[in-house]
């Protein structure tokens, strides 16, 4: 049980992510060059298996890049969008970081947790 509150002491001395803001950096990471609004809230969708909210996206979005673990940059303007020019995002090398961490605390923690009623061993 010491293991456990090791965890979560050091969960204490850092930010980590919340839940939907790992999706997203998770998602930039897949969709590599890719990964706009539109193509970042799809590939949640396909993942979550429900809608997700375009706004909820984009302001996620601006946390994380105010959080400096995502960046963001202007495309070319396109026909089919008015002219107007897609927001393209990247995940920093500080949020390759914190998911990395993020992705650390939470396998140790699943780890110490006793077999669950249903699950195969």
């Amino acid at each position: 049980m010491t293991d456990f509150f090791a965890i979560v002491e050091d969960m204490a001395e850092r930010a980590y992510l919340g839940e939907f803001e790992l999706m997203i950096l998770l998602v930039l990471i897949a969709l590599g060059d890719d990964a706009y609004g539109v193509s970042i809230a799809r590939e949640l969708e396909r993942h979550r298996g429900r809608e997700v909210a375009l706004g909820s996206v984009y302001a996620s979005l601006e946390r994380l890049e105010g959080k400096g673990l995502v960046t963001s940059t202007l495309g070319e303007p396109i026909a089919e969008r008015g002219g107007k020019a897609r927001r393209y995002f990247r995940i920093t090398q500080d949020g390759l970081r914190q998911t990395n961490e993020t992705r650390q605390v939470l396998t140790r923690m699943w780890r110490r947790l006793p077999k669950m009623e249903g699950e195969n061993a």
